[in-house]
């Protein structure tokens, strides 16, 4: 029971690696004794047994990074994102948190064989995906890069500022292709964080307000740390998972119980948008 977790000797890729809850995470996987690949824009000090610089706003640096770890690749974590605001055009943050990362995936997942697990970062900010699960599924079925981005150009009206309609994005994608990916022994799941004390929570308090963002935090009464999540996106992707598959995990410290209880005030966060990740 020593590598209960099944993480020893395996081949594991982290987007995000430089900072937050993508260096956390990696960091965990190392200690765990994983071979861990990272990607990043910036480069990570993580003794990880490679670094690759990425840009997921380009596809090709994408398609460049996963030949060159090549090989089998037991487990996928995509923990790479920008915040709405803070700089980031619409259309960058679209890219980042969905279409760079839903083309990673489609990259990798060859390289999985019979067997793997995919863990994707969204947030509280994407809880609005139920309203609008048939814009989403129109995303869903467009093909590659180029054919998401086609349409996010084509409906700028619903991408808005990127940053909530990319974490929705991400939870019905992940959803959409559970069904899909189990046949081939292949799990997908999504974590959805509360704030987190991140270099992205700056930008946060000044897009959405630090009263939103703080009433995000209920009720556990403060931010969670990049550790804090990383250790279940790591449960989640492990052998001790290995039929959890398809589902939007809470990471919250209860937001998620307070809001169906009433115990969290959602009018503090109207005129905001809730972001956790």
């Amino acid at each position: 029971m020593s590598d209960v977790l099944g993480y020893k000797g395996k081949r594991v890729i982290v987007s995000g690696c430089f900072s937050g809850m993508g260096e956390a995470t990696a960091k965990l996987l190392v200690d765990l004794g994983a071979e861990v690949h990272g990607f990043d824009f910036k480069e990570s000090s993580v003794p990880m047994a490679s670094f690759t610089q990425i840009d997921l706003r380009d596809p090709a640096t994408i398609e460049a990074a996963v030949a060159g770890v090549g090989g089998k690749v037991d487990a996928l974590f995509n923990c790479a994102g920008l915040p709405g605001g803070g700089g980031f055009p619409p259309m960058d943050v679209m890219k980042v948190n969905f279409l760079g990362t839903r083309h990673l995936t489609e990259q990798v997942i060859p390289l999985m064989g019979d067997k793997g697990a995919i863990v994707s970062i969204a947030s509280t900010g994407g809880l609005g995906w139920s309203r609008r699960i048939p814009t989403h599924m129109q995303l869903m079925m467009t093909k590659g890069f180029q054919g998401g981005l086609e349409w996010c150009e084509a409906n700028m009206d619903q991408v808005s500022e990127g940053y909530a309609f990319s974490k929705e994005a991400v939870i019905v994608w992940t959803q959409f292709m559970g069904a899909q990916l189990i046949k081939k022994g292949i799990r997908i799941n999504c974590s959805l964080p509360s704030p987190t004390q991140t270099p992205m929570m700056k930008t946060f308090h000044e897009t959405s307000g630090k009263e939103v963002v703080d009433a995000a935090a209920e009720p556990l009464g403060r931010y969670t740390t990049p550790e804090e999540q990383a250790g279940p996106l790591v449960l989640i992707n492990s052998d001790l998972a290995g039929v959890v598959n398809g589902i939007v995990m809470p990471v919250d410290g209860g937001f998620m119980g307070g809001l169906a209880t009433g115990q969290v005030d959602i009018t503090k966060m109207m005129g905001g948008q809730k972001q956790g990740g």
